[in-house]
């Protein structure tokens, strides 16, 4: 046995110290490792870029990093389709796609993750249009339990592929994923400030008009940033003074300002409406790759909720009354950001248009209080958490929020009868144990 460090994820919410991290570099060698597990019958679970902020990754058996399975392996120019090796950073498959002259049709404002991760935990962007990144699956290939290949397209299989896409890597190994793609368009980015009774009551608007719209609100504050992005004819524009400025304000001022609430956290408020204060008109013009992802530096903790888009406004509102009322220690704006329907069983925006909304608090601070506060007040709106974010839902919850997690817990269990994907935390996350199903691998 190979002596491991303790892995850490990037929040630094979860930790273990695995027997042993493996590095396939083939889909092949993803079998062998997952065969050489089942004998020796211990467990497996897969780790990508370590962005989610639970310990859904944890195993002090087997880690697997497909870090080594990387990049795109077929460009279809007529079909617009990608086919990915699973361990592929976001920010490397746009990087690919750019040099061919595509891109993805959406992105989430984090691109470090792998795509097989930020697939299968539900990651999103913002745009009513566009489904999560998971709606732009159109096949994947999986290794499952018994060393085996499986690749699952809608067409053949609707079913097991609406089961399978967001899986919290519960059915296998996703090695491969085909995807759709677009010619790489120009964008209109802007940002400007807003009085939080103009965003009520122009919500509506902003979100059908404008092909991406997300926006921030600040505890404590009446003001509120937004962000659009639509298609422009213009052409792209030099953006190192754009990174440079976010690089300064949004990284190491803000670090500054976080690190001053943290050893003063009575300072919270007033920081907070600083922040507010500070938000300036901008307007950009630029290619996908260097306008949905920003760069994150300072580190935080996070809570994200999807709720009904129709609930948005009165969630909003009934927010910023209980942070007045309950007065947290808190600086970090809150994002809002608007995802379309899907099919899939676990996701999120699962048949229902959504409003996202997600609460940070930095690191090394109490967030206990405010996120448990602020995820009780979502459940009166139908609140589904995100998979990748902190939540303390049980599956009696869970299970009145995902009509279909039965059928995908009978899967899971079809695929894999011993639980070689299994680790404690998505055990007690569905209570396995209590259902009639493995609570000890083998």
């Amino acid at each position: 046995m190979k002596e491991t460090r303790e892995w850490k994820n990037w929040s630094e919410t979860a930790h273990c110290k695995p027997r042993e991290v493996l590095f396939p570099t083939s889909a092949e060698e993803v079998c062998d490792y997952v065969n050489m597990a089942r004998k020796e019958q211990r467990r497996i679970r897969v780790v990508g870029a370590g962005h989610s902020f639970t310990e859904i990754a944890v195993s002090e058996d087997y880690l697997m990093s497909l870090d080594h399975l990387t990049g795109v392996t077929h460009l279809d120019k007529e079909l617009n389709t990608a086919t990915i090796l699973a361990g592929t950073r976001l920010h490397e498959l746009s990087k690919q796609l750019a040099a061919e002259g595509y891109s993805q049709e959406n992105l989430g404002d984090i691109n470090v993750q792998s795509i097989a991760g930020a697939i299968s935990t539900g990651t999103h962007g913002t745009g009513i249009k566009f489904g999560n990144l998971a709606t732009q699956v159109l096949s994947f290939t999986l290794v499952t339990a018994k060393g085996e290949t499986l690749t699952i397209a809608k067409e053949q299989d609707e079913t097991l592929f609406h089961a399978g896409v967001i899986s919290l890597g519960l059915l296998g190994v996703i090695v491969e994923i085909t995807i759709s793609v677009i010619p790489a368009p120009t964008y209109k980015l802007t940002s400007s400030k807003y009085k939080f009774r103009d965003l009520l009551e122009q919500l509506p608007t902003l979100i059908e008009q404008n092909r991406h719209f997300e926006c921030f609100l600040f505890p404590y504050s009446d003001l509120v940033q937004i962000k659009t992005m639509n298609l422009s004819e213009q052409a792209p524009q030099s953006l190192r003074k754009h990174r440079m400025e976010a690089l300064i304000v949004e990284n190491h001022l803000f670090k500054l300002l976080s690190e001053t609430v943290r050893l003063f956290p009575s300072t919270s408020r007033s920081i907070s409406r600083l922040s507010a204060k500070a938000i300036g008109s901008s307007t950009i013009h630029g290619k996908s790759f260097d306008l949905f992802a920003t760069e994150r530096r300072v580190r935080f903790r996070e809570m994200e909720y999807s709720i009904p888009l129709e609930n948005v406004k009165v969630a909003l509102i009934a927010i910023r009354e209980k942070i007045e009322t309950a007065r947290y220690q808190v600086h970090f704006p809150i994002e809002v950001r608007m995802v379309k329907q899907d099919q899939f069983w676990l996701s999120p925006a699962y048949k229902r248009n959504s409003a996202y909304i997600a609460f940070h608090m930095y690191k090394g601070m109490p967030y206990e209080n405010y996120f448990g506060d602020m995820e009780k007040l979502l459940q009166n709106y139908q609140g589904r958490p995100h998979w990748g974010k902190m939540h303390k839902l049980n599956l009696s919850k869970l299970k009145a929020l995902y009509p279909k997690l039965d059928e995908f817990l009978n899967i899971r269990k079809q695929l894999d009868p011993t639980g070689l994907f299994l680790n404690d935390y998505v055990v007690d996350l569905f209570a396995l144990q209590t259902m009639g199903d493995e609570a000890s691998i083998f």
